[in-house]
């Protein structure tokens, strides 16, 4: 019980030994003395808070806020002394904002928690008692054998037993982890793989001893301990016998593993950060603001107690007549009264600090995160997924974000190969209708004959059918039953059989091309390799493979043909291709590579090697030399190929293409223009990542690609990066692009972090390839922490992506083919990379403005409401007398002037969507936190403090020393110069938010002028009548008397015209003699211009027709059917998403929709 509750707040104890052993099947020894090793649950946990931990945690973590701290403080000190306010201003408000924030959070937890049950709760089964059990993927324990089938993903670190291969062999693809998605093969032990049913493996005795978990993908070490009949025999396991969580099973049935690492334990789970608060930019502005406000009514609590003991040396103000002290007043501690003072004017002054900000922003950043999800144009029609919010705090670093850090697989790709052309013996070929048609011709030849490929073209056919690691899946066995044919098509092969597994989908996209084309790849059996070549078979023995590597750049095989000759086939790049070439159409094939290359596709070159006998005897002896050298094998090797891959003859090229998703390069681009560096991590190798960056734009063919690969060692690696420095600087016109390497990346991470950051930060775009996750996760740390400090973005679909995007400001997760961990910890999911451009230009664009205008209104809006607070009390000998009266104390952010600006902040466009888009440029003007500059912050509080002194002494000049303001000759009291002070300040401050606003909808109109009727209609009924629940009534009549006086109603037009004028005239000046940008870009915004009655930012518009959104619907249902006048509408030949239904932007509609 003990131990549950320890895991349930999270301090469950680390390991205490260096090792783990596993009993498989859980058969622990049946001696007494031994103790279980206890592990982790299979439970995967993305949440921040339990049921149990979430009170106290939520409430530290809200405490941390300066204003929350700070009120908390003012309440005690409220309860503690005696003081001029009630407790309940400060506890109602506080109170107030914390259960809604709390709410809020708990609300996005409880998502989160949703997430991981879908997880948790997914049905496995386990061989438990001798027999197959179904039950949830959270149940299973370490030493439980699982069974997985075919296309499942594994639920644990498993070492595999068995499978349903004689051999124990699987095939997995592990795309959700690295990136990768070529098929890799796994092993299990000899003793292991009979064991292939449930009897069997109940009846195994073995004992796993391995490492205890660590994050490295790659490696694993343990050994196994088999016992048969008495005998103990021992076996190795490595990463070749460990298949991961969240990898795939392939092109095989079923296998049986037994759990060694579970849950949170697992190297998937491992390689996630641990989940901090992400805190924004602008929360950061406003902590530092608000320590400042703090230095404000110090100073002001200060200078007031001061003033008030300087004032009260005299005599005759010390203890008049009708004040006179009690016998404990007099006899009571000097320093602890002057404490007790400046206590009291401190919560006099409090409000100065707006508590209610922390709760505005919240439900601000709450309802706008709808918007997001509402957007049509995040929406993915063919996977019928919208964009969704995970965390709402952040949205308005979507403004900000001045570095993208990008997985490449599934998130630029689509993850799909296509062949498109060749190139054989000279001669460009294009694939039409599954034949070869040379360049230059159409397919004339009837529909379902062959053509008749011979020499070259078949040769180099048969090369790409044969050189490469492919694997077969027979999906359909059965279908050969009963005498059918499965070659009876026109290209003599069927696909309903069949399946391909390549170790990369180049290698699958070109070996389906020939299948297509007529020859068939259809068995692979040992050394044996068959073709079915136009319907008539042909095998081959496969008498050696060359293995890929990244020095030679090339992989071949050597095969005997059915005639009984010896060929090799090479493929490879064309810079390791064509210079040991001697026959062949070189120059042109080179040309035809050229051409492919600046298409986008991923090229390859074939050529091959026939060989005599003797030349073969000689081949075969220098391999098998190499083979078995003990020492230096790999260098021995080295030679071996090279002596073998000579004197070839140039078959012909590939030009395969990676489908990008859709708007990728236009996506790139816009975030080019707006001032975002793009940089691509990827697991994948060099040259595929290169050939993709070029292929959607991140590298230009003008660039100038620089390189820093396979470095070795820190000076060599230091020794490179200078060079490349030097290269730079004396290329000042040419833009640089630098490609690096995760082996690479770690000696310069380590020793030359600062040399490498000015590399890169010369660079218009960098990839990084063959990165692990956590790599990923350590060059954002490095960007992130970097002096600049500039707010970084990662985006990824895959578990290999968490690190990274839980480690950058804003991490968004892509809704791809691999699986959901990128969603599920990300902050920001869509369906496709093209939405980022939407999500960032316009999305976030509005969210920065309307939360950057908030909190400096904010600020200003308090200033105004304390300030004649302060300068009351040098004319009441500080006295602490208040100038409000409680209830407006209270109320004031609360009701008066709080709706104006939530609404404000949620629907407010400085620029409309569709301009936004067309100008990315636009993004610049607001970088940089630009908003929320201490320039701009000054300017507000001076800006209140100037209102605050207008309000103040505008009032004191009208009422003046004996001023009477009534017909009758009475005299107004000081609660009704409050309330007349208080009047003008409401009003002003609403009014001043109305010249803020640019984008009016019937919403605003309705809480700006609602507000200032409400704060007349409440006046009137709580100074109207005598309320029995209250002890005292100061405000009794005092505001409809100050109503009946028209000198007062003249003062409050004069004081609210007196404060207004002047920042009208200055928008005007500066908006004609020294426009910025972003207004000049509103003058093509020209329908925002119009009258508009209808909530138009909350309705969706496609093609002339109206939808309008869940609170579109709702708002409809309240005001009855929306109309606008004019016919809104936006060209649809803008260079940037020209069909825009987004929920922000409006196509032509009719009076009668909404």
């Amino acid at each position: 019980m003990l131990r549950w509750i320890r895991q349930q707040l999270g301090f469950d104890p680390p390991h205490q030994s260096d090792t783990r052993t596993v009993y498989v099947a859980n058969r622990f020894p049946q001696h007494g003395h031994y103790v279980p090793q206890r592990f982790a649950d299979n439970r995967i946990i993305s949440s921040k808070y339990t049921i149990w931990n979430f009170v106290p945690k939520n409430l530290f973590e809200q405490f941390r806020r300066i204003a929350n701290f700070y009120f908390l403080i003012i309440f005690l000190v409220q309860l503690m002394i005696d003081t001029p306010t009630s407790p309940v201003t400060s506890g109602l408000p506080l109170f107030f904002v914390i259960t809604v924030t709390a709410i809020k959070q708990g609300y996005e937890d409880w998502l989160r928690h949703k997430a991981d049950n879908e997880v948790n709760g997914a049905p496995v089964f386990v061989v438990r008692s001798g027999s197959l059990v179904q039950t949830r993927s959270k149940n299973i324990r370490v030493g439980d054998i699982v069974r997985v089938a075919k296309d499942e993903t594994f639920p644990a670190d498993l070492a595999l037993l068995s499978s349903d291969r004689a051999d124990g062999t699987c095939h997995i693809t592990t795309a959700s982890l690295d990136g990768e998605t070529n098929l890799k093969t796994h092993f299990s032990v000899a003793e292991t793989a009979v064991c292939q049913l449930v009897s069997q493996l109940e009846a195994l005795q073995a004992v796993v001893e391995c490492q205890q978990p660590e994050a490295d993908l790659y490696r694993f070490v343990g050994r196994i301990t088999v016992t048969q009949q008495g005998e103990e025999i021992v076996r190795p396991l490595g990463p070749e016998s460990l298949l991961l969580r969240g990898a795939r099973l392939k092109n095989t049935k079923e296998i049986f593993g037994v759990a060694i690492y579970t849950g949170m334990e697992s190297k998937m789970a491992l390689n996630y950060k641990c989940k901090s608060q992400k805190r924004s930019a602008v929360e950061k502005s406003m902590n530092t603001f608000l320590l400042i406000y703090l230095g404000i009514l110090l100073f002001e609590a200060v200078l007031s107690t001061i003033l008030k003991y300087a004032w009260q040396a005299e005599d005759k103000w010390d203890e008049p007549f009708y004040n006179q002290k009690t016998e404990q007043e007099r006899n009571s501690s000097p320093i602890l009264k002057f404490i007790s003072d400046f206590l009291a004017f401190l919560v006099l002054y409090n409000f100065i600090i707006p508590i209610s900000l922390y709760v505005t922003v919240e439900m601000q950043k709450f309802l706008g995160s709808f918007f997001i999800g509402w957007d049509l144009d995040l929406y993915h029609e063919e996977s019928d997924q919208k964009a969704q919010v995970n965390t709402s705090d952040l949205n308005e670093e979507l403004g900000q974000v001045e570095y993208v850090f990008t997985d490449k697989t599934g998130t630029l790709t689509e993850n799909e190969m296509h062949f498109r052309e060749c190139s054989i013996n000279g001669v460009k070929y294009r694939e039409v209708n599954g034949k070869l048609v040379p360049e230059g011709m159409t397919d004339d030849s009837p529909d379902g004959s062959t053509p008749q490929l011979i020499g070259e073209e078949l040769l180099f056919l048969k090369a790409v059918s044969l050189c490469h690691t492919v694997q077969i899946s027979y999906d359909q066995p059965d279908c050969l039953v009963g005498g059918g044919d499965p070659f009876s098509h026109a290209n003599g092969f069927s696909s309903n059989n069949m399946e391909y597994y390549a170790s990369s989908p180049d290698e699958k996209a070109l070996v389906e091309a020939t299948k297509r084309i007529g020859v068939a790849f259809t068995r692979s059996s040992g050394d044996t390799l068959e073709l079915k070549t136009f319907g008539k078979s042909e095998k081959f023995k496969l008498l050696h493979l060359l293995e890929f590597d990244a020095d030679r750049r090339r992989m071949s095989v050597i095969l005997q043909t059915p005639s009984g000759g010896k060929v090799l086939f090479t493929k490879g790049a064309e810079s390791a291709i064509l210079p040991f070439s001697t026959s062949g159409e070189i120059e042109k094939t080179r040309l035809h590579v050229d051409e492919f290359a600046l298409k986008g596709l991923r090229t390859l070159v074939v050529a091959c090697r026939h060989f005599s006998p003797e030349e073969y005897i000689d081949v075969d002896k220098h391999l098998n030399a190499a083979r078995t050298a003990l020492q230096q094998r790999e260098e021995k090797l080295q030679e071996a190929f090279s002596y073998i891959e000579r004197d070839l003859q140039l078959l012909g090229a590939t030009g395969v293409e990676d489908k990008l998703q859709d708007k990728v390069q236009e996506t790139i681009e816009a975030l080019r223009l707006a001032g975002i560096k793009v940089w691509v991590l990827t697991g994948d190798k060099h040259e595929t990542a290169v050939s993709v960056s070029l292929s959607c734009g991140h590298f230009h063919r003008t660039m100038n690609i620089l390189e820093l690969l396979q470095q070795r060692s820190d000076n060599e690696c230091a020794e490179q990066l200078r060079r490349l420095a030097r290269r730079i600087k004396e290329d000042h016109v040419i833009q640089h692009g630098l490609v690096v390497d995760g082996a690479s990346l770690s000696l310069a991470l380590r020793e030359h972090e600062k040399l490498f950051m000015e590399v890169c930060k010369n660079c218009s775009a960098v990839l990084c390839c063959r990165m692990a996750p956590l790599q990923k996760a350590k060059v954002v740390r490095l960007f992130k922490t970097s002096p600049e400090k500039p707010i970084t973005l990662a985006i990824g679909d895959g578990a290999n992506d968490v690190s990274m995007i839980q480690e950058a400001h804003v991490g968004i997760g892509i809704m791809g083919k691999e699986g959901r961990q990128a969603v599920r910890n990300s902050d920001y999911a869509i369906a496709r990379f093209k939405f980022l451009a939407k999500l960032l230009l316009v999305h976030g664009h509005f969210y920065y403005i309307r939360i950057a205008t908030l909190v400096q209104y904010f600020f200003y809006k308090n200033v105004c409401f304390i300030t004649p607070q302060f300068l009351y009390q040098f004319f009441c000998l500080f006295s602490q007398q208040t100038l409000y009266d409680s209830v407006y104390l209270t109320l004031y952010n609360i009701c008066f002037t709080s709706l104006p600006i939530l609404v404000y902040s949620l629907f407010e466009q400085l620029i409309h969507p569709h301009v936004l888009q067309s100008k990315p440029g636009l993004y610049r003007d607001i970088s940089k936190n630009s908003m929320l500059s201490f320039r701009t912050f000054l300017y507000w509080t001076l800006l209140g403090f100037c209102h605050a002194f207008i309000f103040f002494f505008g009032s004191y000049i009208l009422m003046g020393e004996d001023t009477t303001l009534m017909g009758n000759g009475q005299m107004f009291g000081n609660w009704t110069f409050g309330t007349l002070v208080f009047t003008v300040m409401v009003i002003t401050v609403t009014l001043k938010l109305a010249l803020e606003t640019h984008f009016w909808t019937w919403m605003n109109h309705f809480v700006t002028w609602g507000s200032i009727a409400f704060y007349f209609i409440f006046s009137l009924f709580y100074g109207g009548i005598i309320w029995p629940f209250l002890h005292t009534q100061d405000m009794y009549f005092v505001f409809v008397q100050l109503l009946s006086s028209g000198s007062a109603w003249f003062a409050i037009i004069i004081i609210i015209i007196t404060c207004l004028f002047p920042d009208m005239v200055k928008k005007v000046f500066y908006r004609h003699l020294q426009p910025t940008s972003t207004q000049k870009s509103q003058s093509l915004s020209t329908p925002q211009t119009q009258a508009l009655s209808c909530v138009e930012s909350l309705c969706c518009y496609q093609n002339g027709q109206s939808g309008c959104s869940r609170l579109g619907g709702l708002l409809e249902q309240i005001a009855g059917r929306c109309q606008t006048s004019g016919n809104r509408s936006w060209s649809d030949t803008e260079n940037f998403y020209s069909n825009d239904r987004s929920i922000l932007t409006l196509s032509p509609i009719e009076a009668t929709h909404c």
